[in-house]
């Protein structure tokens, strides 16, 4: 639509031509409101050209009907600029113009501080905020303020509690859409990000850059008291709470605490159940990620470390140095309370429970606690009539393995018991027990627990 600038003095106005009988307005209560406020602002002065059906419109009037000419697209949905490369089409002439030259390659806005370009006068103006410091949009709750509205936005999200995004496969919500892409790469397994040197794979470009650093060999990073490297900070600080003895991370359900949130997170699934990562080939669930890897290599019959003494092969580092303790007779961990000796870290922490009474895992059934969590899972088959361990012979079912166990000697005939005073062999230990007393002389009580298993 033309206008034309007439100056006068020190004074300038702008003249829109504009034909009123040609103005298509379509059935919009929005267009109508426009339309009404601009009448009310028409000039009542003659046309400088002498043509009866103009009107003279002032500044912010001129204004309107550009407003209105760019919303009448909008409820009809017309689009009628077109991109020739990719087809794709928009309201306006000059997104047109800003889209092209993702085709071109076109960038006219350059930062007059580090040269970088840009393809829109917008993103330019974003950047330069990096130089000059400013940020424009603060947050009216804590007062921190962003170089960008949607930064704000999403730190906002941090007072609000507003988690929009779901995850369609475990129903986990995310306040940044980007936090779910990532987390979805946890069900399907997508690693998009590979390391050059090494071929390693990862779900987060940011792991990848932590990872790049084991190739050059540098640990920037020094530990005051120890003198230990690292090379990342992070690891720094996560370190030094062994020297400080700091557990800023707390479970809300039974107050223990923790160095790492990580290891919290990890924690928490015992008192939750949550058992995120799942096996593509069994379906079987597990609370770490690590587990499920080591699962995975039942299937691929993967056993990467061996042991030279006996042959034996193993599925991991870890295992093969558990086992070898099995050769060296090796129990490096004791208990300070009774001096009893471990093999296993966890059979130590296991084992003081006995001495505190400590008993982490509640049914959530009939509230009975126990302390070992395996212990849990099998009591809990009570209430769910569970039995997953099958005989292979007959198709009887078991809640315990050890039963089945016990069970298949009926079917091989294996009495791996044997009485040292007369010979006499037995499926069960409780039943040679039971069968020493005849030696001994001892009187059998009603109340010596026996476990027969048929």
């Amino acid at each position: 639509m033309p206008f034309s600038t007439v100056t006068g003095g020190s004074n300038m106005r702008r003249e829109w031509s504009l034909k009123r009988e040609s103005v298509q307005l379509v059935n919009c209560r929005k267009t109508s409101e426009m339309v009404d406020s601009l009448d009310c602002q028409l000039l009542s002065e003659k046309s400088l050209s002498g043509e009866a059906d103009q009107h003279i419109y002032n500044e912010k009037s001129i204004y309107k009907i550009i407003l209105l000419k760019k919303h009448q697209h909008r409820p009809t949905g017309e689009k009628p600029y077109g991109c020739d490369q990719c087809g794709k089409r928009f309201v306006k002439s000059g997104t047109l113009v800003i889209h092209r030259r993702k085709h071109t390659g076109e960038k006219p806005y350059g930062c007059v501080q580090c040269g970088k370009r840009f393809a829109e006068s917008g993103t330019l103006v974003k950047h330069q905020r990096i130089h000059t410091g400013e940020k424009p949009y603060g947050c009216d709750q804590c007062g921190k303020r962003f170089v960008r509205s949607g930064t704000l936005v999403k730190h906002q999200r941090i007072h609000t509690g507003e988690k929009p995004y779901g995850c369609v496969q475990c129903g986990k919500r995310f306040a940044e859409s980007g936090n779910l892409a990532v987390h979805q790469r946890i069900h399907t397994g997508e690693k998009p990000h590979g390391c050059d040197q090494c071929g390693k794979r990862f779900a987060q470009i940011s792991n990848l850059v932590k990872h790049q650093i084991i190739h050059t060999g540098e640990k920037p990073h020094g530990c005051d008291q120890c003198g230990k490297r690292f090379t990342q900070l992070g690891s720094l600080v996560i370190h030094l709470r062994i020297h400080t003895g700091e557990k800023p991370y707390g479970c809300v359900q039974c107050g223990k605490r923790f160095a790492e949130s990580g290891t919290l997170v990890k924690h928490q699934r015992i008192h939750t159940g949550e058992k995120p990562y799942g096996c593509v080939q069994c379906g079987k669930r597990f609370a770490q990620s690590t587990t499920l890897a080591l699962h995975q290599r039942i299937h691929t019959g993967e056993k990467t470390y061996g042991r030279a003494s006996c042959g034996k092969r193993v599925a991991t580092s870890g295992h093969l140095a558990l086992h070898q303790r099995i050769h060296t007779g090796e129990k490096p961990h004791s208990c300070d309370q009774c001096g009893k000796r471990f093999a296993q870290l966890g059979s130590l922490v296991v084992h003081l429970r006995i001495h505190t009474g400590e008993k982490p895992y509640g049914c959530v059934q009939c509230g009975k606690r126990f302390a070992e969590s395996g212990t849990l899972v099998n009591h809990q088959r009570i209430h769910t009539g569970e039995k997953p361990h099958g005989c292979d012979q007959c198709g009887k079912g078991f809640a315990q393995s050890g039963n089945l166990v016990v069970h298949q000697r009926i079917h091989t005939g294996e009495k791996p018991y044997g009485c040292d005073q007369c010979g006499k062999r037995f499926a069960q230990s409780g039943n040679l027990v039971v069968h020493q007393r005849i030696h001994t002389g001892k009187a059998f009580s009603a109340h010596t627990p026996q476990t027969t298993v048929a």
